[in-house]
This record gives C-alpha cells, structure tokens and sequence, in this order.
C-alpha cells in the first residue's frame, strides 16, 4: 500500500507564501480567508493536492484556507496522541448527515422487517449469520486464508478447527459471542485483556501473549507494510495502562469532555485501541470487537447484524489509510470517523436489501408450504429453504442446533421428522448422522410457483361424508 503523502504545516506554508512576495502579503491573505470551503469534502491533503483548487489559489493557498476553516470546528478528545498530542474530531456537515443516518436505522425500527423485530427466532438466525461473518472476515483481513464455505460450515456443524487460520476464525466468533454476553458491562482494561485472550487463544508463537498487553523492554510491535516500510509506530509500552485506562473512561463515558455522539465514540474506541496497539497481534480484531462492543453498549441494537469486516475486507488499503491521514494530520480523527460512518452506511444498506430478499422469499417459501397437508415449524422451513438453493448441503445435529440456537434434542426432532416425511435422506458420517436433501425435494415443494399455490387455495374442499349423504 502507497502511504500517504503527509500534509505540509500550515504555518510554514504561510510563512514562505509570504516571504516570497512581501509586496502581494495583503492580497494574499485576502485571497486565502476569502475562498470559499462550506459544504465542501472533508478531503486529507494526500487526495486535495491532487483536485483543481479554487480559482485563483494555489494548491498549498487552498490547503491553508481549509485548514483555517476546520481549526474553527475541531472538538477536543479526553485522548493524546504521541508525546501527549492532543486528539480531535470535527462535525461538518458530511458527520452530521452520516451520524443521523446510522441513529435512524440501527437504535430504531425504520425500515426493518417485521419479521426480524418481532420474530425471535428469525432474528436469532440472522444475527448467528451475521456473527459467523463478522467472524470469518475479520480474521481474514489479518490474515487469515481459510476460504469462505469451509469457514462457515465449520462454524455451523463445531467443527473443530484443523489451522491457526480456522482458529483465528473460531476464536473470533466466539470473541462475538461474548461481547454480546457482556454488552452492557462498564469496559475496563480486564475486559479489553480478555477479549483479545479470547481471539488469539493457541493462534499466537508465545501463548504467554494471550490477553497480555505489551510491557517495558518488549520489543514494540510496529506496523508494517508487505515491504517492510513502517506505517505506524505506537506509543511506549510503558504508556499502555494509562492509556488503556483513558480509552475505557471515554468509552464508558466516563470522560470529563464535552458530549461526543454515541456512534462517534464506537469508532474513536475503535481508532484508539489500533492506534496504541497494545498486544503483540490481534490489534486489528480487538478494535473491531471493541466497536461492536461500544455500539450495542449504547443501545444500537442492530449492530451485531452489520458485518463490517466484510466492506473493510473488500478495501483494506483504504481502511488503512484513513488510520493514517487521521495521524498524519495533527491528531484529526474526522477522517477515520468518516470512513467508518460510510462502511457502516453500506453495510445498513445491504442488510436491508439482504432483508427484503429473505422476507420475499420467505414468504413465497410460506406460501409453497401452505400449500402442502404438512405444517413445519420456522426452523424447517429456513433448512428447506436452504437446502433447495443447495442441494449438495450436509444437516447435523449440531449444525442445525447453531444456526437456531436450539438445543441437540430440539434440532434431532426437526431433522427426524423432515426424514419422515421423505424430505431429508439420513447418512452415516464419521461415526454420526447426517441429513442431506432429498433427490426429488425441488418436485415435493411447490415453492416459488404462485400458480401452484393460488391453484391449492382455489381447491374446492372435498365433501364430508356427512355433505355426501
């Protein structure tokens, strides 16, 4: 990844502007006070330096007509950078617009289903889904090269992870897990300990490292890129439980500050936990289950259905980079805040196109199955659904128990049962059962056909034997 370009200090631009032309001082200032930066990207410098500045200005004169405009607004954090910098953030227009959108669609019920607000069940499903891909993608932007189906169908039959990247991907879903158990316990620098103890378990060279923040006379562990250029260089060791201690207090918000929106918060945490870098690996997957943590903490309770290692994923070296304009730039955490706000974004925007998908085809699944003399419970329902798309698919006990949060013997009745009915075939496997679809299962299931069901609604009755005589 290219790093970026640095921002030059304002006042230096200022003093060798005005230096070389002494004579133009007054026109020069007014030129540069009088342009015109309302409304406008919140833009690093790295990529301003590149765009056509307003007319009659330099690149460098545009740079410092924002610069002075964005000093006006920036809001001072309980948080320090290196040698005791002050942290800031801004809220232009650009947060304001992303801050409301995220409160309107994650603490609120606008625009979700029915089907997820009010049907437990369905909504278990659908955060276990959306848990296992969190899990798996975020392992995977630290390195983890599992690929995709293998991931997820060891999560959703337990089984047990055979390479450090399955247990990466293992140790984070549970990680997941547990931040949901604990989301509305104070955050402490324990809790922040055992969060990573529990990702990088039998994953790290030394298992000492588990849980254990970095300590005086350790070798500070640097960021990197593939060629070895160092990206990022964090704090002393010997600031860490200080530090860590400050993050906590602003996370609970605790923090003797102004008022910083709730989202705002989340990614800050997130931001400063890979900032100090605390632990010799799994800095990254710390941050981001600190995220989640803050966000359902602080009764966003549609998060922990809003995978967003899977946009981080897709960019990484953007998401890198808005850690770095944000360090780069005197501490300004607004383009880090920003970036995040837009990942999140788009993820609210495809969970609700993900929804309104399932909901469709749940209910053409409802109405296929309506047409038929049997009657399944929603956890059939959604394995019928499953297995129609997927017709190789193996069931077991223990993947359907997952993927429902039931219990083994639940689960067994529901598979026994769709066995009965010749809907599943039961195999041996490694010592167990399984259940695979039905040959024939597309031809029993008139799902998806409007016409077969409008055709079994519009069925007469057949007579009684009481009506016959």
């Amino acid at each position: 990844m290219r790093k970026p370009k640095p921002p030059p200090r304002v006042n230096e631009l200022v003093d060798r502007r005005l230096s070389s032309s002494p004579a133009d001082a007054e026109d020069i200032v007014r030129r540069i006070l009088g342009a015109s930066v309302a409304g406008d990207r919140y833009l690093p410098w790295d990529e301003l330096r590149r765009r056509p500045p307003p007319d009659g200005l330099s690149s460098e004169e545009w740079w410092i007509s924002v610069k002075l405009a964005r000093n006006g607004m920036q809001r001072a954090l309980p948080l320090t950078g290196k040698q005791g910098a002050k942290l800031t953030y801004a809220l232009p227009d650009e947060v304001l617009r992303g801050i409301e959108m995220v409160d309107k669609h994650t603490s609120g019920r606008i625009g979700i289903p029915e089907l997820v607000t009010h049907d437990a069940p369905t909504r278990d499903r659908y955060v276990i889904s959306s848990l296992i891909e969190e899990a798996i993608t975020s392992s995977q932007l630290e390195g983890a090269s599992t690929t995709h189906k293998v991931a997820k169908d060891m999560l959703r039959t337990g089984r047990k992870p055979r390479t450090r990247s399955e247990r990466m991907i293992v140790n984070n879903y549970v990680g997941m897990l547990h931040v949901r158990e604990v989301r509305h316990e104070p955050l402490t620098p324990a809790l922040i300990c055992k969060f990573h103890r529990i990702i990088t378990e039998r994953t790290l060279d030394d298992p000492d490292n588990c849980g254990r923040i970095q300590l005086p006379g350790d070798d500070r562990v640097v960021v990197a890129d593939d060629e070895g250029e160092v990206m990022h260089d964090p704090p002393p060791a010997e600031e860490l439980p200080e530090r860590l201690q400050r993050l906590c207090d602003f996370a609970n918000g605790a923090s003797d500050t102004a008022y910083v929106p709730p989202v705002v918060r989340a990614v800050i945490a997130h931001f400063m936990l890979a900032y100090d870098h605390p632990f010799v690996d799994g800095n990254g997957r710390t941050a981001r289950l600190l995220f989640y943590w803050s966000m359902l903490s602080q009764d966003y309770w549609l998060a922990e259905f809003l995978p967003i290692s899977r946009l981080l994923a897709k960019a990484p070296a953007k998401y890198a980079r808005s850690f770095l304009h944000s360090e780069q730039d005197d501490g300004d955490l607004t383009y880090f805040v920003l970036y995040q706000l837009g990942i999140i974004q788009r993820a609210i925007n495809d969970l609700q196109e993900y929804l309104g998908r399932k909901v469709t085809e749940t209910r053409r699944l409802r109405e296929g199955l309506a047409a038929m003399s049997r009657q399944f419970n929603h956890r059939q329902m959604a394995l019928l659904e499953h297995a129609i798309k997927n017709p190789g698919a193996h069931y077991t006990v223990a993947s359907h128990g997952r993927s429902h949060n039931v219990v083994p013997q639940t689960a067994r009745t529901d598979l026994q049962n769709l066995e009965r009915q010749g809907l599943l075939t039961r195999i041996t496997s490694k010592r167990s059962y399984a259940w695979i679809p039905a040959e024939d299962l597309d031809g029993r299931l008139p799902i998806g056909s409007p016409e077969v069901v409008k055709r079994s609604r519009s069925r007469p009755r057949r007579a009684t034997p009481a009506a016959r005589r």
